[in-house]
């Protein structure tokens, strides 16, 4: 320790268990102290601030793991399905088989949707999303649409009812879904294809429920 001669007692050594710098003899050196104390007055701000946020996150919404997980439990599960769809993948069209429906010569009802080609649109009609037949649907009705592909990998995707998921040959996927009010849905187009993904063309979907 050093004693000036105004008195005042100054740390110029190490002291056992010392949590602070050594007091200043040189103006650099206290340039260097303001400038750790200035950066580490923010550095606390900031930290306060961020773990203020963090904690408030866990204590209103109980973290945003859980309501994601809900969510993805919710639209992953089927529900007492009212009305299950074979939905089959083809590189020029889509197929649809309502399984819960014979007809009278005593199969299930399917048929074919073909996208519309441009030279035959109507009024209206819009390009690359319209469909010569479109699956009609109940509305406030669980539906069940079971996937896949008969050739290639496609993916079946309708925006609006919160449809997406790959049709794989040789593999069923499912899905289901509640529309909660009439209209005309239409799939997802990307890069000028009709398919969610970008592989071939003359391929779109369309729901009419």
């Amino acid at each position: 320790m050093t004693i000036s001669i105004f008195n005042n007692i100054f740390n110029d050594a190490p002291q056992p268990w010392q949590l602070g710098f050594q007091d200043s003899a040189a103006p650099g050196y206290t340039g260097l102290v303001t400038l750790h104390n200035t950066v580490g007055f923010y550095l606390i701000v900031i930290s306060v601030a961020v773990f203020w946020v963090i904690f408030s996150i866990m204590y209103y919404y109980k973290s945003i793991a859980f309501p994601s997980f809900r969510l993805l439990y919710l639209m992953d599960e089927v529900i007492s399905p009212t009305l299950t769809i074979k939905v089959v993948g083809h590189q020029w069209y889509w197929s649809y088989e309502y399984s819960d429906f014979i007809s009278s010569s005593g199969e299930s009802i399917d048929f074919d949707s073909y996208m519309i080609p441009e030279s035959d649109l109507e009024l209206g009609q819009f390009r690359l999303l319209d469909v010569d037949n479109k699956l009609i649907i109940p509305v406030d009705c669980h539906i069940r649409l079971i996937v896949t592909g008969s050739d290639v990998i496609h993916s079946y995707a309708v925006p609006s009812l919160g449809l997406k998921l790959d049709c794989v040959p040789g593999r069923l996927n499912q899905v289901s879904f509640l529309a909660e009010r009439p209209g005309t849905f239409y799939g997802l187009m990307n890069t000028g294809q009709n398919c969610s993904e970008p592989m071939v063309t003359n391929h779109q979907i369309a729901g009419n429920p």
